[in-house]
């Protein structure tokens, strides 16, 4: 009992001293804080209560000294020129005209009829997958991005095997014109050319569309690709992105 209380009495200057402490610690903490209450308030809020106790706001003027200014009329000109080239453009790549967009990235699409969208819907891609020879030839299976147009139109077509064809499967490759490279039904019954041997046709392989696992050609589903063998024409745009 007696050991308990000498511990008490010895430590009470110590608690004192403790409590100082904290008292000091919090006092500057805010301080601090009020300080930086004040700074955020000059700064920030103080412009924004003047703005909107003085009810100013952003008002169309018409000034007619500014309107005879050199500048100001520069400006405007300028900026009348860019509005009507941007409409041109706008004009020029969503005209009356049909024309389709493929998204490569999601791997979708969209038919366009007079401004309006018709149809979208899934596709497959190019895979990005190289294919290379003992040699130094090589194939990246890419689907070409910009701005194409439907070359020609075609029903039942007929698959004309490439080269690559050939090496994927670890065959030789036939001549030019081998009854081998021929094949029939593997793309649908429509397709539609855009150039350089690419084209939008149908698949048997149906389960991968929304993939990207195509040689570059574009593939759809039967019923998508009829809509669009029948809205697009020979000329219509084609946009690849």
């Amino acid at each position: 009992m007696g050991n308990d209380e000498i511990i008490n009495e010895g430590s009470q200057p110590e608690v004192e001293k403790l409590r100082r402490i904290l008292r000091n610690l919090l006092i500057i903490f805010i301080s601090i804080l009020v300080t930086l209450s004040l700074i955020i308030f000059i700064l920030f809020l103080v412009p924004v209560l003047k703005e909107v106790t003085s009810g100013q706001r952003t008002v169309i003027t018409n000034n007619l000294e500014l309107k005879q200014d050199a500048s100001y009329k520069k400006k405007i000109s300028l900026m009348t020129r860019n509005i009507q080239l941007l409409s041109r453009k706008y004009s020029a790549y969503t005209s009356g005209q049909s024309y389709i967009v493929i998204n490569t990235t999601d791997n979708r699409f969209f038919l366009y009829r007079n401004k309006k969208l018709i149809r979208e819907g899934f596709c497959s891609s190019g895979s990005y997958t190289m294919l290379q020879t003992e040699g130094d030839k090589k194939w990246i299976f890419k689907t070409p991005k910009g701005k194409y147009w439907i070359h020609g139109k075609t029903t039942n077509p007929v698959w004309k095997k490439p080269d690559w064809a050939f090496v994927e499967e670890g065959l030789p490759i036939p001549s030019k014109d081998d009854f081998s490279r021929y094949e029939y039904g593997v793309l649908g019954d429509y397709a539609l050319a855009i150039g350089d041997g690419y084209l939008i046709h149908g698949t048997i392989y149906k389960r991968f569309l929304g993939m990207p696992v195509t040689h570059g050609c574009v593939r759809l589903n039967d019923e998508d690709l009829e809509v669009i063998f029948n809205t697009l024409s020979i000329g219509s745009k084609v946009y690849i992105f």
